[in-house]
C-alpha cells in the first residue's frame, strides 16, 4: 500500500472511530457444549442449515436482553475571546475572557456480562465522561460508573448497580474462522435495538495505528451507534466488541471491525482488579519485517519484527538485546507483527519471565527477559534557527528536503536528546518517497542500518548505497521504523 493509501485508510478509520461514538459470568466452553450433545461438531455448511430452521431468531432472543443502549455526556469549559479592538489590559479588566460550556454527547452500545452490572464497551464512548447512562431493554435506566478504560485497546468497563441482569456468555474469538456467520447487535443512529448478520470478513487486522488491537473484520452492517455493542456467533456466544468502520460516508459500508473478546475480556479482567491495565513492558522500540526488508538483514521472508532501539537499563537491554535484531517469537508464541509481539508482551505481567527468540546476524538467538511496568518518559531542548535546507544527491529522494536535525526542531519535535540524524523539512506528494511511506517531520536516523548523525553523514551513506533500493530507519511519534525505497 502507497503512503497516500495509508494516509487516506488512517483518515477513514480516524472518522469511523468519532462517528461511532455519536455474579461473574461462568464461561461454557466448545467441549462442555459437545459433551452435552449427542452430535459431533458441525462442518460448516450444516451450520448454515441451522440459520434456515429457526436457530438464529433464538439465539437472537437470548442475547438481545443483555446489550445496552449506552449515553454518555462531557461537559468543557471553553473561553469566547472578546474582539481584538478590547484586548488591551484596560478593556480586558472589564470583559475578560468569557467562559461557557461545551456539552459533547456520544451514543453507543454496551454488553453486559455478569449479572451484578458490569458492561463491556469502548473507551471512546466514556473517556473523561461526566455523566454515563445505561438504558436496558426493559426501559428500565441507570447512571453508570466508568471502572476504568484503556485507549489502546479502546476498551472501557462499566457497573451499573442492578443485580439478576441478563448476561451474555463469554466466547472464544481465537477459534473464529473465516466466512463464519455472525451477528452484530447494537443502537444504531438512536433507532433502538437493531441485530444484524454477516461473515467474518478477515481475522488479525492491525488496520488503526492508534489502537493496539489485530481487530476481527465483519461485513455485518456496523454504523454510528453500534460501537460497544456486541458481535456474536451462532451459539449466541460474544466473540468481539465492535468498534469502529472504514467509510468515506460515515456510515456502513461492508468494513467493520471488533475487538476480540479474548482480548477485551483481558482488558477487562486487569480493570476489574487492579483498576487500570497491568501490561508487561520489554523496553524496545519495533518495527515490522517486511520481504523488501529482510534482504537487508540476510534473511529469506518477511515474519519477524525488527528491534530498532533498546532502552537503556529496560529488561531488553539486561536481557541482551540489541538493535536490528529480529524476534521471532516470545515464550514459544510466534510473531509475525509488532502488533502480536505487544499483545505478548502486554499480556505478561512485571515479574514475568519472557523467553525471546530472535534472528541476529543470520543466526537463531535466545535471551531471558524479566518484564516490568512503563516508566515515564520525557523530552525536551532549545530553540534555534534552522539551517538552510539541502537536498539529498538521490533519484529515490527526489522532492525530498532534508536539514540536520538541530536544537529547534528538537523543540518544535520534542525529541529526545539521544536521537540524532536528518529531518525531512518538506516533501512532494507525488514524490517516490511519500508513496513509500516517507513523511514530513520524519528524523531519518540510519541509512541501509548505518547510523547518520548529519546531512554530511548521510548523504555519504547515499553515495555508497548499492543496487536499485534503499533502506531509511526513521523515528516518528515516538518510535523507530524501515522505510524502504524502491523504483
Amino acid at each position: 500500500m502507497s503512503g497516500r493509501a495509508k494516509w487516506y485508510m488512517s483518515i477513514a478509520i480516524i472518522a469511523g472511530i468519532f462517528l461511532l461514538g455519536m455474579g461473574a459470568e461462568r464461561i461454557i466452553t466448545r467441549a462442555e457444549r459437545e459433551a452435552s450433545s449427542d452430535s459431533i461438531i458441525m462442518p460448516q455448511a450444516l451450520a448454515q442449515e441451522r440459520v434456515g430452521d429457526g436457530d438464529i431468531p433464538t439465539v437472537v432472543e437470548q442475547a438481545v436482553p443483555a446489550i445496552v443502549n449506552i449515553a454518555s455526556k462531557k461537559v468543557t469549559q471553553v473561553s469566547q475571546q472578546v474582539p481584538p479592538m478590547f484586548q488591551d489590559p484596560f478593556f480586558r479588566q472589564f470583559f475578560g475572557n468569557i467562559p461557557r460550556e461545551q456539552v459533547e454527547r456520544f451514543l453507543g452500545s454496551g454488553a453486559i456480562v455478569t449479572e451484578d452490572g458490569y458492561i463491556l464497551t469502548n473507551n471512546h464512548l466514556v473517556r473523561e465522561a461526566d455523566e454515563v447512562n445505561v438504558t436496558l431493554r426493559d426501559k428500565r435506566e441507570f447512571t453508570a460508573r466508568v471502572v476504568g478504560t484503556d485507549s489502546r485497546t479502546d476498551v472501557a468497563v462499566l457497573k451499573i448497580d442492578a443485580k439478576g441482569l441478563p448476561t451474555i456468555r463469554f466466547g472464544k474469538s481465537s477459534e473464529l474462522r473465516l466466512g463464519q456467520t455472525v451477528l452484530a447487535i447494537g443502537y444504531p443512529f438512536g433507532v433502538g435495538e437493531t441485530v444484524t448478520m454477516g461473515i467474518i470478513s478477515g481475522l488479525a487486522k492491525p488496520i488503526a495505528a492508534q489502537v493496539d488491537v489485530d481487530f476481527i473484520q465483519t461485513d455485518a452492517a456496523i454504523n454510528p451507534g453500534n460501537s460497544g455493542g456486541a458481535l456474536i456467533n451462532t451459539d449466541g456466544e460474544l466473540v468481539g466488541i465492535n468498534t469502529l468502520i472504514v467509510s468515506n460516508t460515515g456510515s456502513y459500508a461492508g468494513l467493520g471491525f471488533a475487538i476480540p473478546i479474548d482480548q477485551a475480556r483481558s482488558i477487562m479482567d486487569d480493570i476489574i482488579e487492579h483498576g487500570k491495565v497491568v501490561r508487561g513492558y520489554l523496553g524496545i522500540s519495533m518495527d515490522n519485517l517486511t520481504p523488501d526488508k529482510a534482504e537487508f538483514f540476510g534473511l529469506k521472508n518477511g515474519e519477524g519484527v525488527i528491534v530498532t532501539e533498546v532502552a537503556k537499563g529496560s529488561p531488553a537491554a539486561k536481557a541482551g538485546l540489541r538493535a536490528n535484531d529480529v524476534i521471532v517469537a516470545v515464550n514459544g508464541t510466534g510473531v509475525k507483527t509488532m502488533t502480536e509481539l505487544r499483545r505478548l508482551v502486554g499480556s505478561l505481567h512485571p515479574g514475568d519471565k519472557a523467553e525471546i527468540a530472535c534472528i541476529r546476524d543470520g543466526k537463531d538467538m535466545s535471551f531471558t527477559a524479566r518484564v516490568t511496568t512503563r516508566p515515564d518518559e520525557t523530552a525536551g531542548g532549545e530553540e534555534t534557527k534552522p539551517d538552510e535546507q539541502a537536498k539529498a544527491e538521490l533519484a529515490l529522494l527526489n522532492g525530498v528536503g532534508i536539514e540536520d536535525l538541530n536544537d529547534y526542531y528538537r523543540q518544535r519535535l520534542e525529541l529526545p536528546a539521544d536521537v540524532s540524524g536528518v529531518i525531512v523539512t518538506e516533501i512532494d506528494s507525488n514524490s517516490p518517497a511519500a508513496d513509500e511511506g516517507l513523511g514530513q517531520g520524519d528524523v531519518i536516523v540510519q541509512v541501509n542500518l548505518k547510523p547518520i548523525r548529519n546531512l554530511r553523514e548521510f548523504n555519504a551513506q547515499l553515495k555508497n548505497v548499492k543496487g536499485d533500493k534503499v533502506m531509511l530507519t526513521v523515528y516518528r511519534g515516538g518510535a523507530l521504523m524501515n522505510i524502504v525505497l524502491k523504483p
